[in-house]
């Protein structure tokens, strides 16, 4: 038996959200719907021009980890915080979602903790500006070997590998795991973040284990249309997972192909919708679930997300695939 079931490697973020609209995104140039990184200073900007703010602990792979803390797993998180008011904020909110956070906050140093402003439209959408502070500073010597190399699966965020210590320490994570026996995945993050690492990314999709994105992700990774996209990444990686908005999920493995129809939702805000998803659905690969069920846990974890305001689970997700009959 590993130590965890699962392990995530990330960004420390700390998210902040505010309500807003459409002529306040024109007005402050943000581009609506998708990820933004900014510097400290037009991070300030945007931090002072907010409304009423909500404040959670975020991060794409740690928003998942948070998933499956909700769901029972024992799950540790790899990433970094400085010793501020935000980093201790972050950490215990880590250790109160029910995963481990392996690294202390850091002292010393100029570099604050990580932080998100996140502007959520009337339609739900959210549109995220980011500082990574001293999550960019993240890389090989946070990578423990009774962590990364103690673990069922491990998860990567793409995002890493938008400094070159965060790929460093990606890669480390994810052969520590392998070889122990474990197995690795990555969520390919957003489009963008595809096509700035498009070599690295098609080289780890022959790499890991599995491989999650949505259509926009995978029609990147390889150029051209989905479903010719789909056919070279099933014949490149071990599994691949394709989410398609408001429509369904198609999973491939080998010969084997799922599609899993989504139930449509009107989202209250859609900030973490992807990474819930990723939640449901590995916690149906880590305790065995075909791909049918894992799929749908997947996608029930992914509506009852975007069903309220935050990253991270309201409800107690396995009562709700109980009531599903996932479970």
């Amino acid at each position: 038996m590993k130590k965890y079931q699962v392990v995530g490697i990330g960004n420390a973020i700390v998210d902040v959200f505010s309500k807003t609209d459409e002529g306040f995104l024109s007005r402050m140039g943000i581009a609506k719907g998708i990820m933004q990184l900014v510097d400290r200073e037009r991070g300030e900007l945007l931090y002072d021009a907010m409304g009423e703010r909500v404040q959670g602990a975020g991060g794409s792979v740690a928003n998942t980890l948070a998933g499956l803390g909700n769901l029972g797993l024992k799950t540790a998180f790899i990433g970094r915080v400085h010793d501020d008011a935000l980093g201790q904020f972050y950490a215990k909110a880590m250790s109160q979602d029910g995963s481990d956070f392996v690294n202390p906050p850091v002292t010393g140093g100029e570099l604050p903790t990580s932080r998100s402003m996140i502007f959520v439209s009337q339609d739900g959408e959210r549109s995220m500006n980011t500082y990574l502070g001293i999550s960019s500073e993240l890389g090989p010597q946070d990578v423990s070997d009774d962590v990364a190399g103690d673990t069922e699966y491990l998860f990567l965020e793409g995002y890493l590998y938008d400094k070159p210590k965060g790929k460093q320490a990606f890669e480390r994570a994810a052969k520590l795991c392998q070889n122990a026996g474990g197995k690795s995945g990555i969520a390919l993050s957003d489009p963008f973040c595809v096509d700035r690492h498009r070599d690295d990314f098609r080289r780890l999709v022959k790499d890991l284990d599995y491989v999650i994105g949505n259509e926009h992700e995978w029609s990147s990774l390889y150029q051209t249309d989905l479903e010719s996209a789909l056919g070279n990444a099933a014949q490149d990686a071990g599994l691949v997972v394709c989410t398609r908005s408001g429509d369904e999920v198609i999973l491939l493995r080998g010969s084997e192909r799922v599609v899993v129809p989504v139930q449509r939702v009107v989202p209250v805000d859609a900030t973490g919708a992807g990474d819930l998803f990723a939640a449901g659905f590995i916690y149906g690969m880590a305790t065995g679930q075909s791909l049918d069920v894992a799929g749908r846990m997947g996608c029930a974890s992914a509506a009852e997300v975007i069903s309220h305001y935050g990253a991270r689970p309201d409800s107690d997700l396995k009562s709700l695939f109980s009531r599903l009959g996932l479970i």
